[in-house]
């Protein structure tokens, strides 16, 4: 007989903890029952979800990515009828910065002017004209396309040929974008640098300084006041070309007004609370997605028990 839980949360990351337990409390709230998958027992739940022991209604995967324990999990998780909240396929579709960068282009979207090269194991030569080079200005941004997440593999500041030669030998399969460097306005004092989470049906705004990576919440009478609401509908539209339920992106507002996005698709959010790391998430921030991943998750499985 199959024991079946209306959610399950795999995560592996030690700073998440806070995050996954918050979750589940507002899912226990809601009358749904949780199973944690954790490094412990990855192992003998793959095998009784192999065998039909244990299902899942739907799922949260915070570890396959980083924790390959977790993979054969997630294999069979995918080929079953669980809803998953980021499918596999999109989540490789959306961390892959080019294609982004393309995409919300062709939605119209503001980004950085922007050099897509190819992986330095395909073509060891870079090829870039001065036209491109001074389009492109200094200092510039070296970034991989995939191989990201918490600014690895990026280089800001960057100033000469000499440093991309360099820098894209770091991950010779990867593709990299040179992009300009965008100068954020001063909104009375705060750095117009925003990080916004598309989390489970909604938008929550988020100030972010780049350089000391601290948050505030976005209030309402800052939203009105200094007219944000682009932000959201920016939110909605990488939603639609990316189709994560979870995601972060990185939007700036330049002096002359104009909304860019600055990092595009973050699938793997860093949810740790303020009140614990300086450059954490503000606590009420955290606990407006937990409450929205209940929510989402009430409502994907009664819809799926029609």
């Amino acid at each position: 007989m199959t024991e079946t839980f209306d959610i399950g949360l795999a995560w592996d990351w030690e700073f998440d903890r806070d995050f996954i337990y918050g979750l589940e409390n507002e899912c226990i709230a809601a009358g749904l029952s949780t199973f944690r998958i954790e490094k412990h027992n990855v192992d003998a739940v793959t095998r009784a979800v192999r065998s039909r022991r244990i299902a899942f209604r739907t799922y949260l995967d915070r570890a396959s990515d980083s924790d390959e324990n977790f993979l054969p999990l997630a294999r069979t998780i995918a080929r079953s009828r669980t809803y998953l909240f980021n499918p596999y396929p999109m989540v490789e579709y959306a961390k892959d910065k080019a294609n982004m960068h393309l995409a919300l282009m062709g939605e119209g979207i503001n980004v950085p002017y922007t050099i897509i090269i190819s992986p330095y194991n395909k073509s060891s030569e870079v090829e870039l004209s001065l036209t491109e080079l001074a389009h492109l200005g200094r200092p510039f941004i070296i970034k991989p396309a995939n191989t990201t997440g918490g600014g690895i593999g990026v280089v800001v500041g960057a100033e000469s040929l000499k440093q991309i030669i360099e820098t894209r030998q770091h991950h010779k399969n990867d593709k990299y974008l040179l992009q300009e460097t965008v100068t954020p306005a001063d909104m009375n004092g705060s750095i117009a640098w925003f990080r916004a989470f598309y989390a489970f049906g909604t938008t929550v705004l988020c100030w972010w300084d780049h350089r000391t990576h601290v948050y505030r919440e976005v209030t309402k009478a800052e939203e009105r006041k200094f007219k944000l609401g682009k932000l959201r509908t920016m939110m909605q539209t990488i939603h639609r070309i990316c189709k994560l339920q979870f995601f972060s992106s990185e939007i700036a507002v330049t002096e002359e007004g104009k909304f860019v996005a600055v990092d595009y698709v973050n699938e793997i959010c860093d949810m740790r609370l303020q009140s614990r790391h300086y450059d954490g998430v503000p606590d009420a921030t955290v606990a407006q997605i937990q409450h929205h991943f209940a929510r989402c998750a009430r409502a994907q499985i009664k819809k799926s028990d029609k």
